[in-house]
């Protein structure tokens, strides 16, 4: 939002510089993000001065120049070549000096320097209105009136005015300062109480309407027939008037804050939006059929023409200003094409309105409109000022234009909104500050700030919170005013702590994700961010189908929905870098997906992994081999080690989204799931490369984490050994089930169990296959005996027989 300084004085007599100005409006909570001088030319016309020609003859080497002799008012006369052809001796003309810089019209910057022209020396530059930046003339240089002064400043003939942009950084919550004179409210209120300076915080003077009012002749009549999308709506009718160009000190004041003049009518309205934040729209009252104007929602796909003369169609939620034949116009958001001011327009039909907040940013949203006036509507204005902005907006359109009010004011206000009612407690309150705050400081900020106390009962208070404080609904929220306008350098931290020590095994999660990050960055994986905010249709579990988030205002029809899995999001980004040939992608993202259960809404934390294409491109050497399931189950029991987690049961699955998946529990929770995505999922994203993803449960492994502890153990001082065995078992028995027996049967010596070998054919049974298994043993306090290792592994042979069937292949 942007805010002129000069401007913001008309309300508050202060005396600060504008960089004092923008830390009291950060210390109120409006972030002053950044001040830009302005000025109604740019450059201020710095270095410009008036001169006469006393002098003016044919350059020697150029037929189009001129050299000329020009008193500027230091005593000496300037030599400077001039190439206007209207240029002659005793011309009142703008000079700029050597070291000025003028801003053209028409493009770059301009520094005049000393030059050279075809030999003869110049001194300046003798300009035209468009080199000047006053206008788009290039037809000669400018010529002023004989009676001139010479050496006068161009700023000051033209009377440049300078003012200063103030950027701020409003927050949504804070509708009740997107206007002028919500700023200079909190303005005035922090320099009386805060500041200790004594200033005045001053609305508009609405007297003057009386002033501009005429007979009731021309009345357009109102019916508001959808009171719920638009409670309040006034308007009122001005005849005869003229539109034409805006004077200066209006355009000025609307190009300070980065909107373009328009005409008289058009800028009155914009001016009154940014100083009351009431968007007004003003129709041409003739082209209103049946002289009535009908508030109501029209049928779905009903073709209308925007004022940019696009034509959209509305959705039967849609509001609009009607008349008789039809839409005038979409209700807060953007005006029609056929009922808009033009310049042969003479009567006005002028509205001042409170639409429903969330209707406009649906519509808005909807047609992708972002208007001023849709943003002010949809944060939320002033139910109760739409009356003094119509008497504000009419009195100034009749001063520019000539016009006359010819109406009522028509006020269809059914159910006033007055605001919030509630109780504090100035004992609760300061607790919640932190701070002791005087009480008649505290009545203080809260009369300034338009919060009314009906009733003062002992310690509480009865707040009457006015309508515009869209966020102030409860004892809070008034605690978060008082200290902003108290001031947070107010405060006073107490030299003394007081603190209980407590130890909590609790883990720090960020750190842990990040040595986790560094662990798969380090394995040339790339980290990804993905949106929350995904496509329904996406998901194929049924029954996570039904626990799905959907939005209720949506940035697209397609983005509908919180995630409820991270593949999909993921599987985008895939799809993104293969249509740009970079098919080799290791990838992982910490994320959070959404879900609802039982009435209740339920955020859990992920890691997932995806890998697809080769695990190393092509060379002279080799091929890259291809990424495989297996791949992608050592980089997750690698992430689990590192986290604690060694031991965990395995179970085959075949859900969607997965051709087939490994589901890795501990205490009955999946802890992770891994596999190769389904053909039929990744043709939806285009994708012909193999997918392979990993969902880990990160909720669950931080909380596990805690109790995991890294503890030193000395380097083996004796050798290890090593036993190969080979077995046949059936087909549907798992690598686990032979590395459980090896773990419980030798826990204290077994240091490793690997599978280095398996065969599957027809040189054995059918339904069997082949495990060569090895096995590494090692004693910390003794070299292991070959006799100690067979019995061992006699034992161990033994148990593979009788629990697994096992056939134990000699070799």
């Amino acid at each position: 939002m942007k805010i002129s300084y000069n401007w913001l004085k008309q309300y508050v007599d202060f005396n600060l510089t504008p960089k004092d100005l923008g830390e009291v409006l950060t210390g109120v909570g409006l972030e002053v993000e950044d001040i830009i001088p302005f000025e109604t030319v740019q450059g201020g016309l710095e270095g410009v001065v008036v001169g006469e020609v006393k002098e003016c003859g044919k350059h020697p080497d150029a037929d189009k120049l001129s050299v000329t002799k020009v008193d500027v008012g230091t005593g000496e006369l300037l030599q400077i070549v001039c190439g206007a052809p209207n240029v002659a001796t005793g011309q009142k003309v703008l000079v700029a000096l050597v070291g000025s810089t003028l801003y053209p019209v028409s493009g770059d910057k301009l520094q005049i320097k000393k030059a050279k022209i075809r030999g003869v020396e110049s001194f300046g530059m003798i300009c035209a209105e468009d080199e000047l930046g006053l206008g788009e003339s290039h037809a000669g240089i400018l010529v002023l009136p004989a009676q001139t002064v010479i050496g006068l400043k161009a700023a000051d003939y033209f009377k440049i005015e300078k003012d200063y942009t103030l950027e701020i950084g409003l927050t949504p919550n804070r509708a009740d300062a997107n206007s002028h004179i919500g700023v200079a409210r909190d303005v005035a209120t922090a320099l009386n109480v805060a500041y200790k300076s004594k200033v005045n915080f001053t609305k508009p003077d609405l007297s003057k309407f009386e002033s501009v009012s005429g007979d009731n002749s021309k009345s357009t009549l109102v019916e508001v027939q959808d009171k719920e999308a638009c409670p309040r709506y006034s308007a009122i009718n001005i005849s005869g008037v003229t539109v034409k160009e805006s004077p200066d000190w209006l355009k000025n004041k609307l190009k300070a804050i980065g909107t373009r003049p328009i005409n008289n009518i058009v800028d009155a309205t914009n001016y009154v939006l940014n100083e009351y934040g009431q968007p007004l729209h003003a129709f041409d009252a003739d082209k209103i059929a049946g002289g009535k104007v009908i508030i109501k929602k029209l049928p779905e796909a009903t073709v209308f023409k925007t004022l940019d003369e696009k034509e959209i169609k509305l959705s039967a939620d849609d509001l609009m200003i009607c008349d008789s034949e039809g839409g005038l116009c979409i209700a807060g958001v953007f005006g029609g094409a056929n009922s808009g001011v033009t310049d042969t327009t003479k009567n006005i039909f002028l509205e001042s309105a409170y639409f429903a907040p969330s209707g406009i940013r649906k519509t808005a949203t909807r047609h992708g409109l972002r208007t001023d006036a849709a943003t002010h509507f949809e944060k939320g204005c002033d139910p109760n000022i739409t009356v003094d902005a119509l008497k504000r907006a009419a009195t100034l359109i009749c001063e520019l234009s000539g016009g006359k009010v010819t109406s009522q004011i028509t006020d269809q206000y059914p159910s006033p909104i007055e605001g919030w009612r509630f109780e504090v407690s100035y004992d609760r309150m300061l607790r919640l500050a932190g701070f002791p705050m005087p009480k008649e400081v505290i009545k203080e900020i809260l009369e300034r700030l338009e919060i009314k106390i009906e009733k003062e009962e002992g310690d509480t208070l009865h707040l009457l919170v006015p309508a515009f404080k869209t966020d102030v609904k409860r004892e809070a929220d008034v605690v978060e005013e008082l200290i902003r306008i108290y001031g947070y350098n107010s405060f006073t931290i107490s030299k003394t702590l007081k603190s209980s020590l407590s130890y909590s095994p609790a883990v720090d999660a960020q750190k842990t994700e990040n040595q986790v990050a560094d662990m798969l960055s380090g394995a040339g994986f790339n980290e990804i961010w993905t949106n929350s905010v995904t496509q329904s249709k996406f998901e194929e579990d049924e029954q996570l189908k039904q626990q799905q988030v959907k939005l209720l205002n949506s940035e697209t029809s397609e983005l509908d929905s919180l995630r409820t899995s991270m593949l999909y999001s993921g599987l985008e980004v895939i799809a993104y870098n293969v249509n740009r040939k970079a098919t080799n992608l290791r990838l992982y993202e910490f994320g959070r997906t959404y879900s609802k259960a039982e009435g209740k809404y339920v955020e859990s934390r992920h890691l997932t992994i995806f890998l697809s294409g080769k695990s190393a491109e092509d060379n002279w050497l080799e091929k890259g081999a291809a990424f495989s399931f297996y791949g992608l189950k050592s980089f997750v029991i690698n992430v689990l080690g590192k986290l604690g987690h060694h031991h965990f049961e395995t179970v085959v699955t075949e859900n969607a989204p997965f051709a087939f998946s490994l589901s890795l529990k501990n205490e009955g929770i999946e802890i992770a799931r891994l596999g190769s995505v389904s053909k039929q999922t990744l043709s939806k994203f285009d994708i012909k490369n193999e997918v392979f993803f990993a969902d880990l449960n990160w909720d669950y492994l931080l909380e596990k984490t805690q109790f995991h502890k890294v503890e030193f153990r000395e380097l083996a001082k004796f050798p290890s050994v090593r036993r190969d065995l080979a077995m046949l078992i059936n087909e549907d028995v798992q690598f686990e089930a032979i590395e459980k027996i090896a773990s419980a049967e030798s826990k204290k010596l077994l240091q490793e169990v690997s599978l280095f070998d398996v065969y599957k054919g027809d040189k054995i049974e059918q339904g069997k296959k082949s495990y060569a298994v090895s096995f590494i043993f090692q004693h910390p306090d003794k070299t292991l005996t070959d006799q100690e290792i067979e019995k061992l592994m006699s034992r161990l042979m033994g148990k593979y027989e009788n629990e697994l069937g096992a056939v134990i292949r000699k070799s």
